[in-house]
């Protein structure tokens, strides 16, 4: 059995960047507490728990010696300054493509104009962003909730860094319906998001199956993993090897391989490892 990996793959700029930062305050011999898990994936946040990083659930958790970081998936300016106010020191950690959805859709209600932001209410980057456009700011899964909205002021259409190209062009077409003049939309889409999806998408139409190694509440993840369904109704989210149903594998000769975003190195290499060690009895038979 073949196992192939998608061109583009595993930790993003933005999930690296947070890790180092993290990982440095540590060579420093700082107390590090994240507020709330620094990436969506449990396996790295544990390796990064056994190193001696804590999480809190909110601001009042932090104080005197503590070196506070802020997610990957950032926070509301007001998180920010309670942060900054009871830590010693804060790292800021939000993924720069976040930041540019902050600063857009503050720059926007500064103006007083509308901000629509096209991804998942409950997803934690979407409520800091929110936090940036106070009383301006709506968040739609797709076009069909956009007809829910009341009538849009001069809109900006934004979206999460991670969601699929065609739902936010399609959400961005329905606000047009809603909006007193054109409104003005900006892909924020990640790159590495879309080369991830891209890549996959590709590999997925040339495979017998497709694993997406990725976390279960990752939604980049979760995206690569409709994005390979399309192409190859045999394609799974896993987060570990053990995960990995020999009985999926049977009568199957090549194996695609992808990770989310947040998922590391050393968690790819393990499951490409399983999958040839299932692969070889095949070959041998």
């Amino acid at each position: 059995m073949e196992v192939i990996l998608a061109g583009e793959y595993g930790f993003c700029f933005g999930v690296e960047r947070a890790v180092e930062m993290v990982e440095d305050a540590l060579k420093e011999g700082e107390t590090v507490r994240t507020l709330g898990p620094l990436i969506h994936n449990t396996q790295e946040i544990e390796r990064l728990e056994a190193e001696g990083v804590t999480a809190m659930e909110s601001p009042a958790e932090a104080g005197n010696e503590i070196t506070a970081v802020i997610r990957a998936h950032g926070v509301t300016p007001q998180v920010q300054r309670e942060l900054e106010d009871r830590a010693t020191r804060v790292i800021d950690a939000t993924c720069p493509f976040v930041t540019k959805v902050q600063r857009l859709a503050d720059r926007a209600a500064k103006k007083d104009r509308d901000v629509v932001v096209i991804g998942n209410p409950d997803h934690p980057e979407m409520i800091g962003v929110v936090g940036y456009a106070p009383g301006r700011a709506y968040v739609v899964r797709d076009a069909s909730e956009v007809a829910h909205l009341p009538p849009l002021h001069a809109p900006l259409v934004v979206s999460q860094t991670t969601i699929k190209l065609s739902t936010f062009l399609e959400a961005a077409e329905a606000v047009r319906a809603k909006a007193d003049a054109e409104p003005e939309v900006i892909n924020t889409i990640c790159s590495a998001t879309r080369d991830r999806q891209q890549a996959a998408q590709a590999l997925a139409g040339q495979v017998d199956a497709f694993y997406v190694i990725g976390g279960k509440h990752s939604s980049n993840s979760i995206k690569l993993l409709s994005v390979c369904k399309e192409q190859c109704a045999k394609s799974f989210l896993i987060e570990t090897p053990p995960e990995i149903n020999p009985d999926d594998l049977k009568g199957v000769r090549r194996v695609g391989v992808t990770a989310g975003a947040s998922t590391p190195n050393w968690l790819i290499e393990q499951v490409i490892e399983r999958l040839r060690a299932i692969g070889e009895p095949q070959a041998t038979a």
